[in-house]
């Protein structure tokens, strides 16, 4: 039979007594038809759980084909020996098999011999991949002969192979940096060709080689990616998103496709891949309300099918990004509910950071305190990774500082001022020393001394204030070294872009809580954010709204 015909007729067959009934009807075929006839039964019986029905490599004709495979390797054409071997590692036939052994045999002596062309080299790479334990000396060797190969003219596949055998190559202390810049520079304008797998795997390479010089590369990925978003399957996203993190690369269509896309899928999205959604838009400090609103009432619903890793990763960005859903009341009745079933199996650091970020958005974890504050979780936390650092002790304080502030009918157990720090650390929060330096002018301007207005002030209760200006009883601004008849402390929060989402009003709950805590402890918080002054022209225009912010009615100077 023509193979034209031949493999037009197999790939019309959905079934593999269709394509054995077939196979029985031809007198003779080709060793590149009977290959692709395993190829095809391999396609219509395997899915992502593996093999659907073992009873298959029972069949006569397919045990037929393997004779002759097994038998006579040594005759086999290259593109029926890769692809016979491709198709048998899908199928699980057991890597030890005599029939495997005979055609990895083969393979190795023609790769050796240097026989084999550049897809024939993909797709003997790509088959070993497969294998739980791949010859690295067989996979070097075909990166050797990749190499010697025109590479220019290369299909999509075999560029996406040729980065996967890399990422085990280079994995293995070889390097192989010059064809890497080769195989970038080839890659670039074939990007539009790429299929949502191809891209996915790529991009994965390129983070696992870290491969931060192929910006060019990089962003046209990135950009390409956004209209496979739809297609991508559960671990193609995960590889995506992780790129993006990796590669700090932002790109607004890209947030907005994921905004259609998770709500429409999360039924059917895997846990894991929920978790980096939620773990990208929290390192990105991206509120999206939309994917934010889908993933709390995900958890409402599938909340006891998660790891307490997974549990974390669902809520943390909640507290992180200072964002209450719809749905909270369930959401967080749901949470307590999986705490108290599930309590001792989470490990400490993930426990501490669940109920820290809780606290964030005024979610008090009552019932669980006494646990986090006994000495016991606290000797636990401290043998694990990273134990007791400056962010683990800023954690702790917090909680007990908002308990304390927030919540004065908690009579548990209290945290010892030995695990206490003196001031918290604020990485996201630091001050924009831009803005600060404005704002200070129009004080100035405003107030005529520099000696009636403190900046970055220590307070005795954590947390440093951004600017400190004092005032006695009947509302004259004092010199800021003056302790006595101090009635009011105002503390002016400068708030930067940093202190907000990303392309958002909205604060992130590390700034909100302090905020919170100051005017607790006394203060009249004034936010002076960045939206509100940046387009203020000169110092007397932020003078006049400095005016209006700290003393709306009036304010008077003491002599």
């Amino acid at each position: 039979m023509d193979e034209q015909f031949f493999f037009k007729k197999l790939n019309n067959l959905f079934t593999s007594e269709e394509i054995f009934d077939f196979l029985s009807s031809l007198e003779v075929m080709s060793d590149t038809m009977a290959s692709g006839a395993l190829q095809r039964i391999s396609e219509v019986e395997v899915n992502d759980s593996g093999l659907k029905n073992p009873r298959v490599l029972e069949n006569e004709v397919f045990r037929a084909l393997c004779f002759q495979f097994e038998f006579e390797s040594s005759k086999l054409s290259n593109a029926g020996l890769v692809n016979a071997l491709q198709a048998l590692i899908a199928l699980q036939i057991d890597p030890q098999s005599t029939l495997m052994a005979s055609l990895l045999l083969e393979s190795e002596k023609r790769l050796g011999k240097g026989q084999l062309t550049a897809e024939n080299l993909c797709a003997l790479g790509e088959s070993l991949l497969e294998l739980e334990s791949p010859s690295c000396a067989t996979l070097e060797q075909i990166v050797n002969h990749m190499q010697e190969k025109g590479i220019e003219k290369w299909s999509p596949r075999e560029i996406a192979m040729a980065y996967k055998i890399l990422q085990v190559t280079v994995r293995e202390g070889k390097q192989y940096q010059n064809f890497l810049n080769r195989l970038n520079s080839v890659t670039l304008p074939s990007v539009s060709q790429l299929s949502p797998n191809f891209a996915s795997v790529i991009l994965n390479s390129l983070v696992v080689l870290c491969q931060t010089q192929a910006v060019a590369l990089v962003t046209a990925l990135c950009k390409h990616s956004v209209k496979h978003i739809p297609h991508f399957r559960d671990y193609e996203l995960v590889n995506v998103l992780e790129a993006f993190l990796y590669f700090g690369h932002h790109e607004q269509n890209f947030t907005e496709a994921l905004e259609t896309h998770v709500p429409k899928s999360i039924v059917t999205m895997h846990p894991q891949t929920i978790c980096k959604v939620m773990q990208y838009c929290c390192k990105k400090m991206i509120l999206s309300k939309p994917i934010f609103d889908a993933v709390a009432e995900d958890f409402i619903s599938h909340a006891d099918r998660l790891t307490t890793d997974q549990i974390a990763w669902y809520i943390i960005p909640f507290g992180t990004l200072n964002y209450l859903p719809p749905s909270a009341s369930s959401l967080f009745r749901k949470l307590e509910t999986v705490l108290h079933t599930r309590l001792s199996h989470f490990q400490p650091h993930t426990l501490l950071n669940l109920l820290h970020s809780c606290v964030l958005i005024q979610r008090y974890p009552l019932n669980f305190l006494p646990k986090v504050f006994s000495p016991y979780f606290l000797k636990k936390l401290q043998a694990q990774p990273p134990g007791l650092n400056r962010v683990v002790t800023s954690q702790l304080t917090q909680l007990f500082l908002t308990v304390t502030l927030e919540c004065p009918c908690y009579e548990g157990l209290k945290l010892l001022p030995k695990y206490q720090v003196k001031a918290f650390p604020m990485p996201h929060s630091s001050c924009d020393v831009h803005l600060l330096k404005r704002v200070k002018t129009g004080l100035l301007y405003l107030l005529k001394k520099r000696i009636y207005f403190a900046s970055e002030v220590s307070t005795p209760y954590f947390y440093a204030v951004d600017i400190e200006i004092k005032l006695d009883e009947e509302g004259f601004v004092l010199p800021v070294a003056q302790c006595e008849e101090v009635n009011k402390r105002i503390a002016l929060c400068v708030d930067g872009q940093k202190r907000f989402c990303a392309n958002s009003h909205n604060l992130l709950g590390e700034e909100a809580i302090k905020q919170r805590h100051l005017q607790l402890l006394g203060y009249e918080v004034v936010q002076i954010p960045f939206f509100e002054i940046e387009s203020l022209e000169n110092c007397r225009k932020m003078a006049e709204y400095l005016h209006k912010k700290i003393f709306p009615c009036t304010y008077g100077l003491s002599n």
